[in-house]
């Protein structure tokens, strides 16, 4: 019996009420040249039951692991096929009918791609459509490839996951975005605008577990861009201070939980063994009481003119100022941050430089997806920003700036720009993006503090 062209592997974890329906999408495939290996990764719900329905299927293989995780499954899943092209099929979802016919094919006449992904329905956990989500072509409309596909029904060629050591398993998930983040960089990688595939949303998802998907990412990420990152240097972090203009004359000097807003900025910044410098810079002298409160060879202090305080005044030529003093040859990077956001961790703004070093953009920015509708007003009305659509592409969603902190290459300052033509992005959390611009938001940062030390007993 000759090896099947294409492995697809079901992993369950107590998805036992949709494997069926999953299963039965392969089997009414109009390319029948697959495999089908069923894992059941310690279910406790009816997933082993549905699996001895199809025991006897002779392109079927059924294998129970003990609570592995997802990583692991895809792992044993590489190792145990016999396809030359390797497809996850989540349990919740559904394969269209010719999504391994379409997938195959391309990889056939394009032997240089190691992974190919389509556009997607998604449906709700009654089987309902809602929308259908399109991704522009990557290399042609889409030249920032840092947006990995969904991380199942995904095609691609088994070799090249051995090659890249398959997938890690230290971080429990975001198995996807490893494989995706490693395969995109050794490899060309494609997308077909067909939708292929059911993707299912529901409320015991794995992608709605917000803290760890951060935290996974971040660390692929680092991974990824570490060599990337040595050659931009030096870094260095700017904190934007001034004495008037704010809603309180001297903001930086309000205090969070007994530690004054530029205290505690200061201290995220030192956190970074990627920062060689953290400059504080404002108009008057009086910052350097603070700054004397550290003992850090790294923390310097850089007095700004007072016309460049205000609110009406580019913060460019204060950043080309100090980056000409620590990088005279403006090969490194500049970290802007604002002390009004006094949430921001050191992860994110390491995050910060290895997106930007992975990317390869001109800077890279941490943003929020805003899910409210938004209007501009025309002489009709309120036309809507971010409409609803039957079709939705990726280029479509809208972003706000989280005022968290930017990230931009030194060069970009010296041409008067603060990002260049070509920024990147990545997603913070909501509690990072707390901004102070009131009375009010100063009352809430210090209650939301003592929430949090309260909590952490």
């Amino acid at each position: 019996m000759t090896n099947p062209k294409v492995t697809v592997y079901i992993p369950s974890h107590n998805y036992g009420r949709y494997l069926s329906e999953s299963i039965e999408s392969v089997l009414k495939q109009t390319m029948q040249d697959w495999e089908i290996l069923l894992i059941d990764d310690n279910s406790t719900d009816n997933t082993q039951e549905v699996m001895k329905h199809y025991a006897n299927h002779p392109k079927i293989r059924s294998f129970r692991t003990p609570g592995i995780g997802l990583p692991g499954v895809c792992n044993l899943a590489v190792k145990e096929a016999m396809g030359k092209y390797v497809i996850r099929l989540d349990a919740d979802d559904i394969f269209e009918e010719n999504i391994l016919l379409i997938l195959s094919n391309y990889l056939d006449i394009h032997p240089e791609i190691a992974l190919v992904f389509p556009d997607y329905y998604l449906f709700d956990q009654n089987g309902d459509i809602y929308a259908h989500e399109q991704r522009k072509k990557i290399y042609k409309t889409n030249h920032l490839v840092d947006m990995p596909p969904n991380g199942a029904c995904t095609l691609v060629r088994k070799d090249c996951i051995e090659n890249v050591n398959g997938y890690r398993e230290d971080l429990g998930m975001q198995d996807g975005f490893d494989l995706w983040t490693k395969i995109s960089t050794a490899y060309k990688c494609a997308n077909v605008n067909l939708p292929l595939f059911y993707y299912r949303r529901h409320e015991t998802n794995l992608t709605t577990n917000t803290k760890r998907i951060f935290n996974a990412r971040h660390q692929i990420r680092k991974d990824a861009a570490l060599e990337k990152a040595k050659a931009l240097k030096p870094v260095i972090a700017v904190i934007p201070i001034r004495e008037h203009y704010d809603f309180r004359s001297n903001l930086w000097k309000e205090e969070i939980n007994g530690k004054s807003l530029l205290y505690r900025d200061i201290e995220v910044c030192l956190g970074s063994s990627n920062i060689d410098y953290v400059v504080v810079t404002c108009d008057t002298a009086a910052p350097l009481e603070t700054l004397r409160e550290f003992d850090d060879p790294r923390l310097k202090f850089v007095q700004r003119e007072h016309a460049s305080t205000l609110r009406t005044a580019s913060i460019v030529p204060t950043l080309e100022k100090i980056a000409k003093q620590f990088d005279p040859k403006l090969a490194g990077l500049t970290v802007l941050r604002y002390i009004q956001s006094p949430f921001v961790s050191t992860n994110t703004l390491d995050e910060a430089i290895y997106h930007l070093a992975y990317s390869q953009a001109d800077s890279a920015c941490g943003v929020q997806v805003i899910e409210s509708d938004l209007f501009k007003r025309s002489q009709y009305g309120l036309i809507p920003l971010n409409e609803r659509k039957d079709i939705y592409s990726d280029f479509d969603i809208i972003y706000k700036d989280s005022k968290t902190c930017l990230t931009t290459k030194n060069a970009n300052l010296a041409k008067g720009t603060l990002t260049g033509p070509s920024i990147a992005f990545f997603e913070v959390t909501t509690a990072e993006c707390f901004f102070i611009s009131t009375e009010r938001d100063l009352m809430i940062a210090n209650m939301l503090e003592e929430k949090e030390h309260d909590e952490s007993f």
